[in-house]
């Protein structure tokens, strides 16, 4: 797309009145652009729209107008989640009009150099780390996007002495024709999110275009060990630095099985070790994993591996990810409540030697759960279902052998489900077991987000 400042007298349409459309409707109307706001929300469920009225910004909620969208509209910028299927982005890309998300709009505007991760875990926990390791080191970081402040807010603000650190979803980067990170990282990829992309080429192709723009100037950070990830190599023109867990690179940041370290090879020879595993703040060997990504961008970054080191002993975690909740009468509670598809549930079961007692379930997208079989099988002593996936996950435990099992009273409202879920949980277990919640499924069936969830779960566990 064209800088926002060449959109003067030009009408751009605004869809969605979350947070990055507020923003974004802010930074087109202050360049001097016609700009109209639809959300199909009702207007008691907009309260963002009364202050953008008062700049004289046109705002129609309740419904998409059959005339929202037609020939004279030079641009549409679409919050992530709507689906492209819905009317008025389909009549916009019928005529041939452009459809972006902030992510594009806010690269127009961002005087310094980006920092950007995507996948399908782990994006949340890796860009803390990073944000936290360049400013320790100095690096005046700007941590923005799905985290932080919305990226049309927060770019206009940065300079080039800064860093922007930005996590990126699939909705977001699918959006996006110029984007181009400095350094772009590509965490892991997992069959998600196909009930917005409809195929997992499509999922995969818009995770991809992260790199899209990347010249032999940049720095693409991606999964060795992920068969999908590596499969983009030969399509990249950045310099690739890999992370694995389970290889030794000549070029990279890697796990050392032998002594347990992570160790960065500079592929000209020099290995320098980072730290001990066992030394980090946070459990489980996917945060050893989120640590290499982060410690390769960070490196790439300028930032010394003794700061890499100092942040990853004393980071203890982001909330709703692997979060310890308490310990009661010798049983521990985690809130995994990020844990949003099998891949996630599977990696922080795997993160204990303790007997786990798991609370799973929430939305429907059509999965069958069959890759968590294996897991359930050898890891898991009890299991509570709720949401529409109760049974999908009942079955699954019913086939690993696992007899303890309760299905949370459907009829109760969410806080109430979470109480007995916790209750049912608790029941199960005796001292030195584990009760986690992680889902493996995204909240939207119960809740408004997975982090209301997990605070009424964080909730529940302090009321026993």
């Amino acid at each position: 797309m064209k800088h926002p400042r060449e959109y003067r007298g030009l009408e751009v349409i605004v869809l969605g009145l979350a947070r990055s459309g507020v923003a974004a409707a802010k930074l087109f109307h202050q360049k001097g652009a016609i700009v109209t706001v639809n959300d199909k929300k009702e207007r008691s469920a907009c309260p963002e729209a009364d202050e953008l009225e008062a700049l004289g910004i046109s705002v129609v909620c309740g419904f998409h107008p059959d005339s929202l969208v037609h020939a004279g509209v030079a641009l549409v910028v679409k919050n992530p989640g709507i689906p492209y299927s819905v009317e008025p982005i389909r009549q916009a890309l019928e005529l041939g009009i452009e459809v972006v998300t902030e992510v594009e709009v806010a690269y127009q505007f961002c005087e310094a150099p980006i920092i950007g991760i995507t996948g399908s875990n782990g994006k949340t926990t890796t860009t803390t780390l990073i944000g936290l390791m360049l400013d320790q080191a100095g690096l005046s970081p700007v941590v923005a996007g799905n985290i932080g402040r919305a990226l049309t807010e927060a770019a206009p603000e940065v300079t080039a002495d800064n860093w922007m650190v930005v996590e990126l979803s699939s909705f977001q980067l699918k959006g996006t024709t110029s984007f181009r990170p400095k350094i772009a990282l590509l965490l892991n990829l997992y069959e998600t999110h196909l009930d917005y992309h409809g195929t997992m080429d499509d999922y995969i192709a818009s995770k991809a275009k992260i790199f899209a723009n990347q010249s032999e100037a940049d720095t693409a950070i991606l999964n060795w060990d992920d068969a999908v990830c590596r499969a983009l190599i030969p399509t990249l023109r950045a310099q690739v630095v890999p992370f694995s867990m389970i290889q030794t690179l000549d070029h990279g940041v890697y796990f050392e099985n032998e002594s347990e370290m992570l160790v960065y090879a500079n592929g000209q020879g020099q290995i320098s070790p980072i730290m001990r595993a066992s030394e980090m703040g946070m459990p489980g060997s996917f945060n050893v994993e989120n640590a290499l990504a982060a410690a390769a961008a960070a490196l790439t970054a300028g930032v010394q591996t003794s700061v890499i080191a100092d942040v990853l002993r004393s980071f203890r975690g982001v909330e709703h990810r692997l979060e310890l909740v308490r310990e009661l009468e010798g049983v521990t509670f985690y809130n995994n409540s990020k844990a949003t598809n099998s891949a996630a549930a599977i990696k922080s079961i795997e993160a204990f030697d303790q007997q786990v007692v798991l609370i799973a379930g929430g939305l429907d997208r059509g999965s069958d759960y069959m890759e968590l079989l294996p897991t359930f099988r050898d890891r898991i002593k009890g299991v509570v279902t709720m949401g529409q996936t109760r049974e999908k996950i009942t079955h699954i435990a019913e086939l690993a052998g696992i007899s303890r099992l309760e299905t949370v009273d459907t009829a109760k409202d969410a806080a109430d489900a979470v109480i007995q879920a916790v209750q049912l949980a608790w029941q199960m277990c005796e001292p030195g077991d584990i009760v986690l919640l992680s889902p493996a499924c995204a909240s939207w069936d119960m809740f408004p987000s997975y982090e209301d969830r997990g605070r009424m779960f964080k909730e529940s566990v302090h009321n026993l």
